[in-house]
């Protein structure tokens, strides 16, 4: 065999052609190509558009980089005062700490167990049309309003103290985790769902067998991704008396109590590392 025709039968990278494998129609290689194109030519058109937003947003928000290089100054001196921590109240740290990741799991697990209720009529492929609208509109509403809102009105309702912020966490949960819920129910493949129902499963077998199984990773997932979040909420909430370290953390900063500050912020951080690695060893395990 000859040179050309040797390199007739080899591609450009030098190997064999596999003569088993069908050559594709030029109209369906057109409609692929076609499909690959579109959305570059959408992405890259959007490019624009997004720098144009960005600046805008720079403009209207005020965002000065020369401002923050000379309030750098007062920054450094700010974190200087909160060395060294002050851990001489060591003991009551540990105990607001406690109630503070009490007070997330109790939230965590009440607003997780609402959440999914709601998010079952919030889910487009299991509920129908009105009772949709209607769940997205009560989570629409309910993420509309500040966690520190929601914890005022429970103050003002059952006092100071934890119970307040439990009752906060779990109603602002229903707005944040209750939207992924539902979409992670959306994300499932049909197909099981269509074969139960052409053999007449009813809607609790559908949801029990063809949905919940598909989404549980996820769901497991966004569940502890919203303790992370309360835990770290429950610290914002004491700021209104809603109970946890919130309060103390409050009270250290009006008091100027700098050591004591930096003493509650390191054990908060070494609590929320602590979570966070738990977390992501759950994860692991489940995916």
């Amino acid at each position: 065999m000859s040179t050309t025709s040797t390199d007739r039968t080899r591609d450009t990278s030098g190997a064999r052609p596999d003569k088993s494998a069908p050559a594709l129609d030029p109209r369906e290689r057109a409609r692929l190509e076609q499909a690959i194109r579109m959305p570059r030519a959408r992405f890259l058109l959007g490019i624009p558009v997004a720098i144009v937003v960005l600046l805008w947003s720079f403009q209207g928000a005020e965002f000065n980089f020369a401002k923050l290089a000379e309030g750098a100054v007062n920054m450094t001196e700010f974190v200087g005062r909160l060395f060294p921590p002050d851990f001489s109240d060591f003991g009551t740290i540990v105990v607001l700490l406690i109630e503070t990741l009490q007070m997330a799991i109790v939230g965590t697990v009440l607003g997780a167990a609402l959440s999914l209720i709601v998010a079952f009529g919030a889910a487009s492929n299991l509920a129908p049309k009105w009772l949709y609208y209607s769940s997205r509109w009560l989570m629409n509403i309910i993420r509309s309003v500040p966690d520190l809102v929601f914890a005022l009105m429970f103050v003002s309702a059952v006092g100071l103290g934890p119970f307040a912020g439990i009752l906060a966490m779990t109603l602002g949960s229903i707005g944040s985790i209750g939207k992924v819920y539902a979409e992670a129910m959306e994300s499932v493949d049909r197909g099981p769902m269509v074969a139960m129902e052409a053999v007449g499963a009813s809607k609790r077998q559908v949801i029990q067998y063809g949905v919940l199984p598909q989404a549980a990773p996820l769901l497991v997932s966004y569940t502890l991704l919203l303790f992370e979040g309360n835990v770290r909420g429950a610290t914002i909430l004491g700021l209104v008396g809603a109970g946890g370290i919130g309060l103390e953390l409050t009270t250290a900063m009006r008091m100027y109590d700098y050591g004591h500050l930096s003493a509650i912020v390191i054990c908060i951080i070494v609590l929320v590392t602590a979570i966070d690695q738990g977390s992501a060893f759950i994860r692991r395990r489940i995916t």
